[in-house]
């Protein structure tokens, strides 16, 4: 709808958010909601209802600063919602509600080879095709006569009235899609999901135009276009491909939030050999808008940074903390204090680890100095799991944490590392959706390494936790 602001809808795991955009790229107005964890059906489930309720607030109020065109749904990557006759069937699971080990063992019998669909095993709900195992074992009825959305298309479908399935949501670690063959994975066929799914499209579709309901819950207008919409990681993605710097060349995307995820985009003449990924160190293949597998490694780099410093993470990468980070580095690194993983076990390129301080570190900013350190040493470790070479984007929410990320430029001298100064790449990566000719707000910033040796604590740190790893 050229000429006419869009909305993205980022329902994310911690938070929700609604950003609202003019035709040229720049942000209006934006909210953001911390999102519930719900007990109902005798599991752990996402806050439908209190999200919807929020959004439809939110839209209401976005409908008085703007004539709106379109809405582009984004979502994390381990939700679905069931639907049968116009309605959820069930609550929609939360990947972090801890699945039964016995139950689990019988799911992972049942699951294809990670040479097939390059999804590793992940604990609890994290594999799609477990969330839909386990709610199956709780009513074997579930599914019959119903469809699976993915979470960003669950969203499409609440707006639009059509229900969808798209690539990027399940390419990632799903179990249910075989990136290769760009089909459902041998087990969905198997087990009958394949026949659920909704119709597949692609993330820039039009589904449809707002439905009545919803245009008169929030006072937008009746053509609002709803878009079919993607995968969060795989919209920061989209958003990195905006840059002369990185568009489609050899080059690797850090998207920084409650998941660390870093997606490699090969070169045009490089092929992908799921194979060569290591399914026990937390990497997988992810599938980009256009069905391209993408070799990918995670970490839950801000759930262990709120572990370790509490919830309020923004004293990692508020800008007014930095120099007092920066400068309480020297005496993290003559006295060896030191964070070895993992705070959350299972997780990571370590996930069998248990995490524990070494050393002391005497004071708050020391403390968060080394928490910084200590996330770029991870995500140095990811980068090399997945090949990243020649140049590298850091974006989100810790992209601002200037110790942090010129830690890994002075740890990764091979790489060019780049940083996005705006807060919005997924929302950027959304728009794109729409205009993929729409200019960056903001261009790039190159990193500066730190000019202090940090070979010595690197290399401490690599033999400790390979150490903790093997003994684990």
């Amino acid at each position: 709808m050229r000429g006419r602001a869009t909305i993205v809808l980022d329902v994310g795991k911690t938070l929700a958010k609604l950003s609202l955009w003019s035709a040229g790229g720049v942000m209006i107005e934006r909210r953001v909601r911390p999102n519930e964890r719900i007990r109902t059906a005798g599991y752990g489930a996402l806050d439908v209802a209190g999200i919807e309720a929020w959004a439809v607030e939110v839209l209401r109020y976005f409908a008085t600063l703007a004539d709106v065109g379109a809405i582009v749904p984004v979502g994390h990557g381990a939700g679905a919602a069931i639907i049968r006759d116009g309605r959820l069937a069930c609550p929609p699971l939360d990947y972090e509600e801890p699945m039964p080990a016995g139950l689990r063992a019988v799911y992972d019998r049942e699951r294809d080879a990670f040479a097939s669909t390059g999804s590793p095993s992940l604990p609890d709900g994290l594999n799609l095709g477990a969330q839909i195992f386990r709610l199956e074992q709780l009513d074997p009825k579930v599914t019959d006569g119903a469809q699976i959305l993915p979470w960003a298309q669950y969203w499409s479908w609440r707006l639009s009235g059509v229900a969808a399935s798209e690539r990027t949501s399940l390419g990632c670690h799903t179990d249910l899609w075989n990136p290769v063959a760009d089909t459902p994975s041998k087990m969905a066929e198997r087990r009958g999901w394949a026949s659920c799914l909704a119709p597949l499209r692609d993330a820039a579709d039009i589904l449809g135009q707002l439905t009545p309901e919803w245009v008169i819950l929030t006072g937008l207008p009746v053509d609002t276009e709803v878009h079919c919409g993607l995968h969060d990681s795989n919209a920061a993605l989209l958003a990195a491909r905006g840059f002369a710097e990185i568009a489609d060349q050899e080059s690797t995307v850090l998207s920084t939030g409650t998941w660390f995820v870093a997606m490699r985009t090969p070169g045009d003449t490089a092929s992908v050999d799921i194979q060569m990924l290591d399914e026990a160190r937390d990497c997988l293949v992810n599938v980009d808008v256009h069905g391209r597998p993408i070799p990918s490694a995670r970490f839950m780099g801000g759930r262990e940074i709120e572990t370790l410093i509490g919830l309020d993470t923004r004293r990692i990468d508020i800008a007014p903390d930095q120099p007092a980070l920066l400068a309480a580095l020297p005496d993290i690194l003559g006295s060896g204090a030191m964070v070895l993983p993992t705070f959350t076990p299972g997780f990571g390129p370590f996930p069998h680890s248990r995490g524990r301080w070494t050393g002391e570190a005497d004071s708050p900013a020391a403390r968060r100095a080394a928490v910084s350190l200590y996330a770029a040493l991870v995500a140095d470790t990811a980068l090399g799991l997945i090949g990243t070479r020649d140049r590298l984007l850091i974006e989100g929410r810790f992209a601002e944490g200037q110790l942090f990320v010129r830690a890994l430029a002075a740890l990764r001298p091979d790489l060019r590392i780049y940083v996005g100064k705006a807060h919005n790449d997924v929302s950027y990566g959304a728009l794109r959706l729409i205009d993929a000719a729409l200019p960056p707000a903001q261009p790039l910033e190159l990193v500066t390494p730190l000019a202090d040796d940090l070979a010595p604590y690197r290399d401490r740190w690599r033999e400790e936790a390979a150490r903790m790893e093997e003994t684990a």
